[in-house]
């Protein structure tokens, strides 16, 4: 009794310093460029007591509300099984709540969210690392020749070593951004000391007087202040990964300390010296800590952007997982963690992308303008569902939700309208590619159902099938079938059967199913069902999070069945020629997207872990 508590404090304390290094990356360097950006990008304020002190109040409570009530305390105990993101969500509500009619609202806004998703994991590289390097400048205003060509160095070296996995440097990201976040918290200690009346920001009075005095701007202050939130969805995401209590605590009392301080002692700089605004947070430091502090702060800006990047390929793998993308190639880099995956693909494509805004923007104040409205409209999202599981679901007491709700909801409206104003100024840029990956996602989807459809109308059923086959020679060997339809025979089946007038004796009607959960117990995971004449149903299913291992599945599901032995079974996979239909049931341009699709989609032999040297594909021509 004595030894359990300091085990599970110490398991607690671990689990809070990993969090620290990959939950809070981004939201962590955002002090980096939020409240300078408040002073010094478009919609500039003058540098006195009154809009110093109201800039301060309003990222303080930015912080408290959408950051730790709305996140902290509600949306994470939207938990599925631990798990948390939009899918999550998702998944949650369906259970919760199956016969909702807003369910298809629901599952069209995890969508558009995960979507939007890809536009920050685009844009936080871009302006974390660019902003970190901009503090040359400090050293030797000629070092500005240089800001570029570093940055794109940084880049191309973090995106190189994703195929090493997270692994490689994630033992460093917990203690480095603990560093971090004690530096930038002693740095503004040290200003707030100087100028102590920054303190008074504190009270959310400072920001609503600034709110009454001057609307519109403090309305154009909001596109600055959602730059000190971004990286709040990390906190519900990545839930999975540490746990919602670790991640609360870490927050609670290091994080949200650390960045209150830290932006009250800029506030408190600015206010002792109007020109430090041009680089505020590297002037609280004094000059001969400036080299480490730029050191530290790249390192910093590297493992936000590493944060990012791994959950784009998270995210990437879910999707596939759920039928909005073909199948990608998708390495697991660890053997400890499955959750640590990496995507060639969306490596090299977010790669390109990410030095394309390095050369079109060129400094972090004009990425500002791109950032945000993608973090908003996310945001905006999940309080939109959160809103259905206070009320429909936990059904909390109207006299006090409906204020709190009405709070954050009118938050979050004001920073999604306030991002919008820069939505000419690049805010158009995340919002295009999260429209592009919807349409993406639809095609794939409406495709792959027409597809099945049209295979099952030219199907033959099992009976009509067993029919033709008395008679056939019965190979004295096991034949594994993958389809996606249990109602029809698969076309391989049919096609081997045609080509080379045999069947085998043991056959089995293989189909792979993704729950809207995270995972799935082997206990529950595989279905089988005795059809006849030797033929045998086998229905697998792997939750969103999950890494289908086909063979390991039919062990399990055939231990009961000696006669069919998966060892040394055949897998016979259809292979879709897809030809142009005159039915148009989707737009030309959108079946050849679709085609080009499932002619670069991975092979399954590698996504599912088929054994190499025992896999038969067999092509047939289809009408879409």
């Amino acid at each position: 009794m004595t030894t359990e508590p300091p085990r599970q404090s110490q398991s607690t304390l671990r689990l809070m310093v990993g969090a620290t290094g990959v939950v809070f990356g981004d939201i962590g360097t955002s002090p980096l460029y939020a409240f300078r950006e408040s002073f010094t990008g478009h919609h500039r304020l003058p540098i006195d007591t009154a809009h110093v002190l109201g800039v301060l109040s309003m990222l303080v409570w930015a912080l408290i509300l959408v950051v730790t009530v709305k996140y902290v305390f509600v949306t994470m105990h939207a938990d599925n099984n631990g798990e948390g993101g939009s899918f999550a969500l998702l998944s949650f509500v369906r259970s919760k709540a199956p016969q909702s009619r807003v369910l298809p609202w629901v599952g069209g806004a995890a969508l558009v969210a995960t979507a939007l998703f890809y536009g920050d994991a685009l844009i936080t590289p871009a302006i974390s690392i660019l902003s970190s390097v901009e503090g040359l400048e400090l050293l030797d205003p000629g070092f500005k020749a240089f800001v570029i060509p570093v940055t794109l160095v940084i880049i191309t070296l973090l995106f190189a070593i994703q195929r090493f996995g997270t692994a490689v440097v994630g033992n460093l990201f917990g203690p480095v951004m603990v560093v971090w976040f004690l530096t930038i918290a002693v740095l503004g200690t040290i200003q707030i000391i100087a100028h102590p009346l920054v303190i008074a920001a504190l009270s959310p009075s400072y920001a609503v007087a600034f709110i009454v005095a001057a609307p519109v701007q403090a309305f154009f202050t909001l596109g600055a202040v959602v730059l000190a939130v971004t990286g709040a969805e990390a906190l519900y995401a990545d839930m999975g990964h540490f746990g919602r209590i670790p991640i609360s605590r870490a927050w609670l009392v290091f994080a949200l300390p650390a960045l209150i301080l830290c932006y009250a002692g800029q506030s408190a700089l600015v206010l002792g010296n109007p020109h430090a605004i041009r680089s505020s947070f590297y002037l609280m430091a004094p000059s001969w800590l400036l080299v480490p502090l730029l050191i530290l702060a790249a390192a910093a800006t590297v493992i936000a952007s590493q944060s990012i990047i791994s959950g784009a390929f998270s995210i990437t793998h879910q999707a596939v997982q759920l039928g909005y993308l073909p199948r990608l190639e998708i390495r697991h880099t660890s053997k400890e963690s499955s959750g640590q995956v990496y995507v060639p693909a969306v490596n090299g494509l977010l790669l390109v992308v990410v030095i394309a805004l390095v050369l079109g923007f060129r400094s972090s104040d004009a990425l500002a303008s791109a950032y945000g409205l993608a973090v908003t409209t996310t945001m905006l999202l999940t309080t939109l569902i959160i809103g259905f599981v206070m009320f429909r679901i936990w059904h909390w007491p109207l006299w006090w939700a409906v204020p709190l709700y009405g709070v954050l909801l009118l938050l979050d409206l004001g920073l999604w309208a306030a991002s919008a104003t820069k939505f000419a100024d690049g805010g158009w840029l995340p919002l295009s590619i999260a429209m592009l990956l919807i349409l993406v996602f639809d095609t794939w989807r409406r495709g792959r159902a027409l597809l099945v459809d049209r295979i099952a109308a030219n199907g033959v059923d099992l009976p009509a099938f067993l029919k033709t086959i008395e008679g056939v020679y019965r190979v004295p060997a096991t034949a594994i079938y993958l389809t996606t339809n249990r109602d029809v025979m698969p076309p391989a089946l049919v096609r081997n059967l045609e080509a080379n007038h045999v069947v085998h004796e043991h056959v089995v009607l293989l189909t792979v199913e993704t729950a809207l959960t995270p995972t799935v117990e082997n206990e529950t995971r595989a279905q089988v069902e005795d059809l006849c004449e030797g033929f045998v149903r086998v229905h697998v299913t792997y939750g969103f999070a999950e890494h289908p291992d086909l063979p390991a599945a039919l062990e399990l599901a055939l231990a009961d069945h000696p006669d069919f032995d998966p060892s040394k079974a055949d897998y016979f996979l259809s292979r879709q020629v897809l030809i142009p239909s005159k039915q148009n049931l989707m737009a030309q341009w959108r079946e050849r997207m679709f085609a080009l699709m499932v002619r670069t989609s991975a092979t399954p032999m590698r996504f599912f872990r088929l054994p190499i040297g025992r896999v038969v594909e067999l092509g047939s021509q289809v009408e879409l």
